[in-house]
């Protein structure tokens, strides 16, 4: 149990930034610095991904012209899934010579980088916002003044029904 920890010491890590990042977006008053917990999570997500399509040892799966397809694995791909069940063997790929690590987590997490920033600056234009309509950006004062006004407005409503029927 404690190999299986510590052999995936990187991941521990991982995880806990993420939930760190995730408690300060939901604990936090200030929006700004919500606004930061969600930016590490978000990184963190990305770091996660970004990892598990790492392979030890594996390399950029580019093709050059002068390579032979032969060289690469293609008398592999007949069958996938043969080559999946002994991969714990290794028998199967003694005459691999490339090892490649997937490219799509990659190709993924800088779309996902791309939203990330996207939301960041959309959440900062919406507190600039907030700021300039309730003068603060803690999140209990404004509840608190909206309240305030939402009260102000159903007495005032009220008062007009009252005036209005008399």
């Amino acid at each position: 149990m404690v190999e299986f920890v510590l052999e995936r010491a990187g991941y521990w890590a991982i995880i806990g930034l993420m939930m760190i990042g995730l408690f300060i977006a939901f604990s936090a008053e200030n929006l700004i610095k919500r606004l930061v917990g969600l930016s590490i999570f978000q990184t963190t997500i990305c770091l996660f991904y970004v990892s598990l399509g790492k392979v030890n040892g594996g390399t950029a799966p580019i093709l050059l012209p002068a390579d032979t397809p032969a060289s690469y694995g293609a008398g592999h791909a007949a069958a996938p899934g043969a080559d999946a069940l002994v991969a714990a063997g290794g028998e199967r790929f003694a005459d691999l010579h490339h090892v490649y690590s997937n490219p799509l987590p990659h190709v993924l997490m800088l779309t996902a980088i791309v939203v990330g920033v996207a939301t960041l600056s959309l959440g900062l234009a919406l507190i600039v916002r907030i700021r300039e309509a309730y003068g603060t950006i803690e999140a209990d004062e404004v509840r608190e003044i909206d309240m305030e006004t939402a009260l102000a407005q159903e007495l005032e409503a009220a008062k007009d029904i009252n005036e209005a029927s008399a």
